[in-house]
């Protein structure tokens, strides 16, 4: 069975205003020397952290490493009365935070200029293993024309500055400032895929290869096809859900996908970042504009075969029924706000990486820090 990895990344936020805050160094060094279960790394800012996942080869495998790397960060934030948060954009900033101290980071930094200011967004990535060079770039193109829906069922950051904005993935949209954003182009094959790239670092557009910020990339690390669209997601649930979306549609290759041009892509991943699942996107099977819902029926019906066959048909059915019947994540935030407000957020996020157990809270009068005491394995 095709093997698949999940890549979260949360930001910390303070458990009362929901605004950025920086890990302690004690704690970004405590965090992230643990492996087990999966891998904790640090991310480009220091408000930030990245949960990797093993290699997996299950919904169910993913979710357990999941449940067990949210919980380790959880317990972590809660000790500095923060909450790991697994949103696309914080509720509200000071922007404040800093670079992650990293000789890449600060190439990247460089590159950015003022945009590092306000770039606090969290992505959700979804590597699936595809061992082949140019069947990854044939996967590619499987991927690109299906980016827009897969935004559409996920997107999870309606607010900035402590406002609605009233768009579903307001990290697409600060995403869509980077060079080399949103839809790839198509490629005839590997040649052409690393020409196309190369082409970029050349203008100076991108540092690297790894500075790709398209919606689905070929990695640069892992013999995989990288899948990027997606926000933060609130659960560890909704993230599996995306990760077996994307397998599925990386692993059915008889799809004959029309030839959408790029900017077709991009429109139709600014009306899904927009409106959700109320946009009107291309069907990459007809070439056609459809409503969200129904290209996403059709998508499903073009994956059925491989969704059985990799065991992943129950899990993606019931995220669908969760969609229809809770609404997306950026549709649960705004509903938390309107019925609790800030602290009806707050718990929302909170429930998402719960600590396994109660963080003590620190006595101002001592100077001495304790140790966490260790998160097992599921």
């Amino acid at each position: 069975m095709t093997r698949f990895g999940i890549e979260e990344e949360f930001l910390f936020l303070d458990e009362h205003s929901l605004v950025p805050v920086a890990l302690s160094a004690g704690t970004r060094e405590r965090i992230t020397r643990l492996r087990t279960g999966g891998e904790v790394t640090t991310e480009y800012l220091t408000s930030q952290i990245e949960c990797l996942t093993e290699p997996v080869r299950t919904g169910a495998d993913a979710e357990a490493q999941l449940r067990h790397l949210r919980g380790l960060i959880g317990w972590h934030a809660q000790e500095q009365q923060a909450i790991a948060a697994g949103t696309g954009t914080p509720f509200a900033t000071t922007r404040s935070s800093t670079i992650s101290p990293s000789p890449h980071y600060d190439v990247v930094a460089e590159q950015l200029g003022h945009l590092s200011r306000d770039h606090e967004v969290n992505g959700l990535h979804v590597h699936v293993e595809v061992l082949d060079e140019e069947e990854r770039v044939r996967a590619l193109d499987r991927v690109r024309g299906w980016l827009p829906v897969l935004l559409a069922l996920t997107g999870n950051s309606p607010f900035v500055d402590g406002r609605d904005t009233t768009f579903a993935s307001w990290r697409s949209i600060l995403i869509r400032r980077l060079p080399a954003s949103w839809g790839p182009p198509r490629f005839r094959d590997i040649g052409e895929y690393r020409a196309g790239v190369q082409k970029l670092i050349d203008l100076g557009a991108i540092a690297d290869a790894a500075s790709l910020s398209w919606a689905a990339r070929i990695s640069e690390r892992y013999p995989t096809v990288e899948v990027r669209v997606f926000d933060a997601q609130l659960t560890a649930t909704d993230a599996v859900f995306a990760a077996a979306l994307s397998r599925a549609i990386v692993l059915t290759d008889d799809q004959s996908p029309a030839d959408t041009g790029v900017e077709g892509i991009d429109a139709s991943l600014w009306a899904a970042a927009r409106r959700g699942m109320d946009a009107r996107v291309i069907d990459p099977t007809t070439g056609e504009v459809d409503d969200a819902r129904t290209v996403a029926e059709r998508m499903l019906a073009v994956i059925a075969p491989a969704l059985r066959e990799l065991g992943d048909e129950d899990r993606v059915g019931e995220g669908i029924e969760r969609l229809r019947t809770l609404g997306t994540g950026a549709d649960r935030q705004r509903r938390a706000v309107d019925e609790g407000g800030t602290p009806g957020l707050a718990r929302l996020l909170l429930a998402g990486t719960p600590a396994p157990h109660p963080v003590p809270r620190a006595d101002p009068q001592s100077e001495t820090e304790s140790e966490p005491t260790p998160i097992p394995s599921p």
